[in-house]
């Protein structure tokens, strides 16, 4: 199977050296000419366009930071519509909001072309392990046709509903962490400032009934140590805070703890904190209380 990867980032490299590594014929496209370098000394081939990419694929892959950019390299004349073959597949595993993965699969349609949303969890560290959760919407024969892919790059694989369904589930899913890692960080902050010390908190919070994937997964190897190198960077949550906002005015559902959240995160990028990692937002509340939690 032939595959064309767009998106060399810091989630897409990993990704891309795992279907390398699984056997499968790959050409990358990427603006950062150095990452597509890096690509090509690992076996892979590049191509100048989305569309020459395109032409030669069964099957491309989107890994990109936001809708803007995914519709960029999917429409227009150099696009990957323009060149990819009737009965080609498009997976879109970037985070975006349902209603523009409808958008495009529909202009997909139109050329014969299946579409698939499958946005991932885990992060970086996952991503290399080829350990990824794929949330994928889209047709189940579909799907079945691809997965070879996705169990290249993934451990835990659900279809999730039509197309738009994977997004959907990423949404909620990123919102619940945004509030949480929010909600996190001004509960640690409160206690230090209440006297108690770090290790105190992670080890009794860990235990008790306010533990939290948050909790376990960035208050030891990230806040306590100081550390807030990205796994995933506050500008991508809060990117997916105003997705899961946007969302729910069009649904009608009201968002009050997102709203807030988001407001949150978009004080720590005022701070110039947005490209660390999401567990630094408690920074905005050690200004103001004038502690810091560390370990």
């Amino acid at each position: 199977m032939k595959i064309g990867f767009i998106g060399i980032g810091a989630m897409g490299k990993p990704m891309a050296i795992n279907l390398l590594n699984a056997g499968f014929q790959l050409t990358v496209y990427d603006l950062n000419r150095d990452a597509v370098r890096q690509m090509v000394e690992t076996g892979a081939r590049s191509a100048a366009t989305p569309k020459e990419l395109a032409a030669g694929a069964d099957v491309v892959i989107t890994m990109l930071p936001n809708f803007d950019v995914v519709r960029s390299v999917l429409d227009g004349a150099e696009g990957v519509l323009a060149g990819a073959r009737e009965g080609a597949v498009i997976i879109d595993m970037s985070t975006v909001a349902p209603d523009q993965t409808r958008s495009m699969a529909a202009l997909a349609k139109k050329k014969e072309i299946s579409y698939l949303d499958a946005p991932v969890s885990g992060g970086v560290g996952g991503a290399a392990k080829g350990a990824l959760t794929i949330m994928v919407g889209g047709p189940a024969a579909v799907v079945d046709q691809v997965m070879a892919v996705f169990n290249a790059l993934g451990k835990k694989i659900y279809r999730v509903g039509g197309v738009g369904a994977g997004d959907a589930i990423k949404l909620v899913n990123n919102l619940l962490l945004g509030v949480n890692m929010a909600a996190l960080a001004e509960a640690l902050v409160v206690g230090v400032k209440a006297g108690l010390e770090p290790q105190i908190l992670l080890e009794i919070i860990g235990g008790s009934s306010g533990n939290s994937y948050a909790l376990e997964a960035k208050m030891p190897r990230f806040i306590m140590k100081g550390n807030f190198e990205p796994g995933f960077a506050i500008d991508l949550q809060f990117k997916d805070l105003e997705l899961a906002t946007q969302t729910g005015k069009e649904l009608g559902v009201p968002l009050f703890l997102t709203n807030l959240a988001q407001q949150i995160f978009e004080q720590a990028r005022a701070a110039g904190l947005g490209g660390e990692d999401i567990s630094a937002v408690i920074k905005v509340w050690e200004k103001l209380a004038g502690v810091e939690v560390r370990g």
